[in-house]
């Protein structure tokens, strides 16, 4: 099974016009055991915990999951999971919705940069500012909103305007990376058969209606758009240094092994360690030690 969890089978990076989401399965290639798949959710997951405490400690670098999926994609459990063993202290986990006015009143950077993880932290942007270059493209319409000089109505501002915005994200990532961060962004991979199964499921199970969304079934007769706007994101900007990982996501509990072992091997791969204190702290540590025994009972 370690091979088929193996994050180099699900990395995109510098993929140029060679990418196409329908060349990647929306299942694994070899089908293992459910239970099989959760007992490697629940060691990946402790050992993601253990990590993290790590990494609050050495305090010098961070770590930003983003998760991006067509509508019922499965990102809200995955996160669920993979967090499951991590002490809310080092997490921070972000939901983007529509932008408040405030938010449309700055650069459309500028709410992912609040949130971008402190060091020391995990931090978590389920959808993140890939729905500038995926909702809104499918929808320009949202850019009258923006304010942006030259731009109104409905009408596609054309290719240059959607380059530029490749450009501003790989830049805004670059910097991040530059900064300590690292960034490991996720597409969790579902097909449109898959979809409707789990829309069935929120309008027919009682305790599962009020994730239903009516906007959800408009949104998925554009499941092309989205499809055609996804290859040109991921195209675009899976970089060497930004890595984009395509999940499958058909079957949820596959979903999770393959993210839980990719961040699991990627904070192995950065190795936090507990820092070693200064001299002159190692020593006002004894002191302290020694003050506290000296106390009488």
């Amino acid at each position: 099974m370690k091979n088929d969890l193996a994050p180099s089978k699900f990395r995109v990076g510098a993929a140029g016009k060679a990418f196409h989401l329908k060349d990647h399965a929306t299942r694994l290639p070899r089908k293992i055991g459910k239970e099989e798949l959760k007992q490697s959710v629940r060691a990946d997951a402790e050992r993601i915990g253990e990590l993290q405490q790590l990494l609050y400690a050495e305090r010098s670098r961070s770590l930003l999951l983003i998760f991006q999926a067509m509508d019922a994609g499965g990102k809200d459990s995955c996160i669920a999971r993979v967090l499951r063993d991590v002490n809310p202290q080092g997490c921070q986990v972000t939901s983007y919705k529509a932008p408040s006015p405030e938010e449309l009143d700055h650069d459309f950077l500028w709410r992912h940069a609040k949130a971008a993880p402190a060091k020391g932290m995990i931090g978590v942007h389920n959808r993140s500012h890939y729905e500038e270059v995926l909702v809104v493209k499918v929808h320009p319409g949202f850019l009258a909103g923006q304010h942006l000089p030259g731009i109104s109505g409905a009408k596609d501002p054309g290719k240059s305007f959607w380059e530029n915005r490749y450009a501003s994200i790989r830049n805004f990532e670059e910097h991040l990376v530059r900064q300590g961060t690292t960034i490991m962004k996720f597409y969790l991979h579902m097909g449109k058969e898959a979809q409707k199964e789990r829309f069935l499921e929120r309008m027919e199970q009682p305790e599962k209606n009020w994730k239903f969304n009516a906007g959800d079934l408009k949104e998925r007769t554009r499941w092309d758009n989205y499809m055609e706007a996804y290859d040109a994101a991921i195209r675009a900007t899976a970089t060497p240094e930004v890595l984009w990982y395509v999940v499958p996501a058909d079957r949820e509990w596959e979903t999770r092994a393959v993210v839980c072992r990719c961040v699991r091997e990627q904070l192995e791969a950065m190795a936090p360690q507990v820092p070693v204190p200064e001299e002159s702290v190692r020593k006002a540590l004894v002191e302290a030690a020694r003050m506290l025994r000296a106390e009488q009972s």
